[in-house]
């Protein structure tokens, strides 16, 4: 179990996607990874407020996160590292170490550009991990 489920009145990965908007004009370059950092709603499914201060972590300490933009060799084995056939795709709810990735805003939306071989795993919803 979670542990924390979130309320959310929109589905989160909608309300990421729409936030961040066109990225047709972005490039990654390489191995890189792009994706949207989850800050949780301010309330849970049992009906708790979290505090602004409580929430405002999940800029520093949240490790989940939607993958919105794949550079053209995300996920490709080669001699150094193999992925043994795993991808992670647009749209995926992936986790990752804060510490792999580098803080980023992009159409005001705050992400962490990452390499691929950071994405560290795929979870089901993005309050599954804390």
């Amino acid at each position: 179990m979670p542990p924390m489920l979130m309320k959310h009145d929109v589905d989160p990965a909608k309300e990421l996607l729409d936030k961040i908007g066109d990225l047709s004009e972005f490039e990654l370059f390489g191995n890189s990874v792009l994706i949207a950092v989850y800050e949780r709603p301010e309330k849970t499914k049992s009906g708790l407020y979290l505090s602004d201060k409580t929430r405002q972590e999940d800029a520093w300490q949240g490790k989940a996160g939607l993958c919105v933009k794949l550079g053209p060799s995300a996920f490709v084995s080669d001699e150094n590292y193999s992925f043994a056939g795993q991808k992670v795709s647009v749209g995926d709810w992936v986790a990752i170490f804060i510490s792999d990735g580098r803080k980023i805003t992009v159409n005001s939306t705050l992400c962490r550009l990452v390499e691929d071989q950071h994405i560290r795993l795929r979870i089901p919803a993005p309050d599954s991990v804390w």
